[in-house]
């Protein structure tokens, strides 16, 4: 019996979002950069493609959900998928595994209001693995007390002292996207270099790194316990970074560090804290086993993202993908005629 054309094109529709959802599950997902965070590795306006292949795919631990779709139906509020059937979720083989300063994309763990499938993306560089002791001192980053490589691009903010107005074309002629107004002069994003570019010009008169002194508690700074650990954005830790089937002792000190993970994290159904105390089914704790892997991520625009310092511990079950090349770049700062950075197509993420 022949089809109607009407169903022959409902068919041919049914094929193409099956195979579009299978293929954005299995291999490859496309994102878009919207903030500054990653600047200068990469860019705002900057459009990805994100290997799942890298790490192994994730079985979907939230399978009612409308296909092609994330936490929303389109731009309205209206939920686009339903929690009352969850699942084990497992990753499929991949061939790589997370790697130092890998750009991840993960979904943020401190979001509770979504399955952890279908928290918001994030990407960030992984700058601490799974069993690293992780510090920072005046915004250098520690790996087992020995100093990590920088990115190339890494940024940090500096403050310009001028007696004159500079207006958005100054900053923007010298690839400075991220900046403000401050007293007697101006706050910027910038690399090193850029820094060093800065002070030779006759009217700037100082450009000073915004460095937070050691022993100034930052409030917001993870695991907020300022009493505890007086640790800020550029001097942060020592802190362990867990490692799966490594066992830690839970005292006043570590509980704050690792609560969150035991709790919200680990699927234990039990665990609480209580008193200053850890209970897992009813029983007090004094020593924990990690079930997975965690990771520590930063932005390489090193005083303008919320990452880690922030929030903690990247769980390994949150782990999305590898960020692998820029498809298509777009300027937000740009008129119509040079609103594409041709100069970023198809471009290798590094």
């Amino acid at each position: 019996m022949k089809k109607s054309l009407m169903r022959e094109w409902g068919d041919a529709l049914m094929f193409a979002v099956v195979a579009a959802t299978l293929i954005r599950w299995a291999t490859f997902e496309a994102y878009a950069i919207p903030s500054a965070s990653m600047e200068k590795s990469l860019l705002t306006g900057d459009y990805l493609f994100v290997s799942k292949l890298h790490y192994g795919s994730r079985t979907p631990a939230t399978p009612l959900q409308l296909p092609l779709t994330h936490q929303t139906i389109g731009s309205t509020k209206i939920p686009s998928y339903s929690d009352a059937i969850t699942l084990p979720s497992f990753r499929l083989p991949g061939f790589s595994e997370i790697k130092r300063n890998d750009a991840v994309v993960f979904n943020l763990p401190p979001e509770d209001e979504h399955p952890f499938d279908l928290k918001t993306h994030y990407i960030k560089r992984c700058v601490g693995m799974a069993g690293d002791s992780f510090g920072i001192q005046n915004g250098q980053i520690y790996i087992n007390g020995q100093a990590a490589l920088n990115p190339p691009a890494e940024q940090f903010e500096y403050y310009l002292i001028t007696d004159r107005e500079l207006n958005k074309r100054f900053f923007l002629d010298r690839n400075i996207t991220d900046f403000y107004a401050a007293p007697n002069g101006y706050a910027v994003h910038v690399t090193p270099a850029i820094a060093k570019e800065l002070v030779t010009l006759d009217f700037i008169k100082d450009v000073r790194l915004l460095i937070s002194p050691t022993g100034e508690s930052e409030p917001g700074v993870f695991p907020q316990e300022p009493s505890i650990y007086t640790w800020n954005r550029d001097n942060y830790g020592p802190l362990y970074i867990p490692k799966k089937n490594t066992t830690v002792a839970i005292t006043p000190q570590t509980l704050p560090l690792y609560a969150r993970i035991i709790t919200a994290y680990e699927h234990n159904p039990d665990a609480k804290v209580q008193n200053g105390k850890l209970f897992l089914n009813g029983k007090e704790v004094k020593r924990y086993t990690f079930k997975q892997n965690y990771y520590f991520m930063m932005g390489d625009n090193r005083h303008n993202s919320e990452d880690s310092r922030y929030w903690g511990f990247v769980p390994e079950d949150h782990v999305v993908g590898k960020a692998v090349f820029v498809w298509m770049s777009l300027d937000p700062n740009a008129d119509f005629l040079h609103k594409v950075r041709w100069n970023r197509l198809f471009t290798s993420i590094n």
